[in-house]
């Protein structure tokens, strides 16, 4: 048996701006991961992908597929395609995740991650980062339509990056570890939904949504300065404004809003929905000394639960990946 992990993710600021060219900064989640297992099947029965979590088991390649699992069988089918490899094999392929669905935590580039590496390993092929990013990149469409990229990158690569949809992804020293708390809402959001709702919108009104993106971009890079220079208070403030301007796109929630409201009362120095919004999970950058009255007040207002992550400081030069996303 061959066996794979991946993290969650986490986008620190950048959301939806990201779709349209402006960098995000982002950071994987391993308190959180997704786990795939591939092992010898019986004669004649295909490949067997089990999905635990979602209490399915199909057949890829034989058209038996509920739309909820096509990702899955996308995944077996690109890594099969991409080492030139047929359909005739017995396998059984299991997968589970600790991340939740629909939370902006990266589950499916993370179930997706995992999949295509322990295949990758089963059939002894030494598949680089960056061929896996675009393989998963390829199901991440099913998923969301227009993916700005993001989650595939910081998956894969497990580390914080600094992205720009169609150009370059690049690590970057941390010059402070950061301690960030990670609240769920309990309503789950389809990414794909509300990219698309903003997509309308943006066509609708296209200099509003230009000028919010601009501004998304200019808090990305002050973030990742102050992130360099260790300024965690800096960074908060950052947090701040791009929540503002989320909330202005239209993408936050009632639910998101009680959250945030909270995590700054309980002493964090910046809170803002993560992910696709209307739902799903927020994320507050705290000062160590305050994480507990942080997730207290988080739970007290309702969070269904709560993660504790650090971006843990580094020296390391800022390192240039080439990205295989197309623009």
């Amino acid at each position: 048996m061959t066996e794979a992990y991946a993290p969650g993710k986490v986008i620190l600021v950048g959301e939806h701006a990201v779709v349209y060219g402006r960098p995000a900064v982002a950071i994987p989640v391993f308190q959180v991961r997704a786990r795939a297992t591939v092992e010898a099947g019986d004669a004649g029965q295909g490949i067997v992908v089990v999905a635990a979590d979602l209490g399915r088991t199909f057949v890829a390649g034989r058209g038996e597929a509920n739309p909820e699992v096509l990702p899955l069988e996308a995944a077996v089918l690109g890594v099969l395609h991409h080492l030139r490899l047929s359909l005739k094999h017995d396998l059984t392929i299991t997968v589970s995740s600790t991340i939740p669905i629909a939370r902006g935590l990266g589950s499916g580039a993370a179930v997706a991650t995992a999949m295509v590496r322990a295949l990758g390993l089963h059939f002894s092929a030494r598949l680089s980062a960056e061929e896996v990013s675009q393989l998963v990149y390829e199901v991440e469409r099913l998923h969301h339509g227009t993916p700005s990229g993001i989650d595939n990158t910081v998956i894969v690569y497990e580390r914080p990056v600094y992205f720009v949809r169609g150009g370059d992804l690049e690590t970057f020293p941390v010059g402070r570890t950061l301690q960030l708390v990670i609240a769920d809402t309990g309503v789950a959001s389809s990414t794909r939904t509300v990219v698309e709702w903003v997509r309308r919108a943006w066509e609708r009104s296209t200099d509003e949504y230009e000028a919010l993106f601009d501004d998304v971009g200019n808090i990305s890079r002050a973030v990742r300065r102050a992130m360099e220079m260790g300024d965690e208070e800096s960074v908060g403030r950052r947090m701040d404004e791009n929540h503002r301007l989320l909330q202005d796109m239209g993408v936050s929630s009632p639910q998101l809003d009680t959250l945030i409201e909270a995590a700054r009362r309980g002493g964090a120095l910046g809170a803002k929905l993560s992910g696709a919004g209307r739902g799903g999970n927020m994320i507050a950058l705290v000062p160590p000394e305050r994480r507990g009255d942080v997730e207290r007040a988080l739970i007290s207002e309702g969070a269904q639960s709560v993660i504790q992550t650090e971006i843990p400081a580094s020296q390391n030069t800022p390192s240039r990946v080439a990205s295989s996303i197309a623009p």
